[in-house]
C-alpha cells in the first residue's frame, strides 16, 4: 500500500515524496514461524549465542531425541522379536512350512547383488553434497554438536 505524502521544501517550493507504508501484521502472516523465531540470520549457532546457551540448546535437543529414539527402539525391537517368535511357534507347529532350499537360493542372489554393487562403491554427487553440507554445519557448530551428542547418550541411558 502507497501512500503520497506532500510536504513544503526548505525554498516554500512543494515537493512530493512517496513512502511505502509496511504493515507489519501482513507482513508477518507471510512469514515461516521458524523465520519469526530465530530472526533473518541464517549463520552459524556460534555467531548468534553464547557457549552455555549452545550447550543448553545442544543437550536439551539431545537428551530429547536420546529418550525418544529409546523408546522407538525398545518398541521396533520388541515388534520384530515378538514377529519371528511367533513366527517359529507357527513353523514348529506346523502352520507354516519354510521353503529352506527357496531361501538359500534368494539369499545367495542378494549377496552377489550387494557384492556387485558394493565392488564400484562411488558416492552419488547429491549424497557427496549432502555429506559435505552435514560436515561443514558440524565444523561450524562443534559446541552445539558437542552439547547434542553428550545430551543424546544421557537420554539413552535414562
Amino acid at each position: 500500500m502507497r501512500q503520497r505524502a506532500r510536504g513544503m521544501a526548505a525554498g516554500g517550493a512543494k515537493k512530493e515524496d512517496s513512502c511505502e507504508v509496511l504493515d507489519l501484521a501482513e507482513y508477518t502472516k507471510n512469514q515461516p514461524w521458524w523465520r519469526k523465531l530465530f530472526g533473518r540470520s541464517s549463520g552459524s549457532s556460534a555467531e548468534k549465542y553464547n557457549v552455555a546457551t549452545q550447550l543448553v540448546i545442544g543437550g536439551v535437543t539431545g537428551w530429547c531425541t536420546g529418550f525418544i529414539f529409546q523408546k522407538v527402539g525398545k518398541l521396533a525391537a520388541t515388534a520384530v522379536g515378538g514377529g519371528f517368535f511367533l513366527l517359529q511357534i507357527a513353523n514348529h507347529t506346523g502352520y507354516i512350512k519354510v521353503d529352506w532350499k527357496l531361501v538359500e537360493q534368494d539369499v545367495s542372489k542378494a549377496k552377489e547383488q550387494l557384492k556387485f554393487r558394493s565392488s564400484g562403491s562411488k558416492l552419488a554427487p547429491e549424497v557427496k553434497s549432502r555429506v559435505d553440507e552435514v560436515i561443514t554445519f558440524l565444523k561450524k557448530n562443534v559446541i552445539l554438536t558437542g552439547g547434542f551428542a553428550g545430551g543424546f547418550l544421557l537420554g539413552m541411558s535414562s
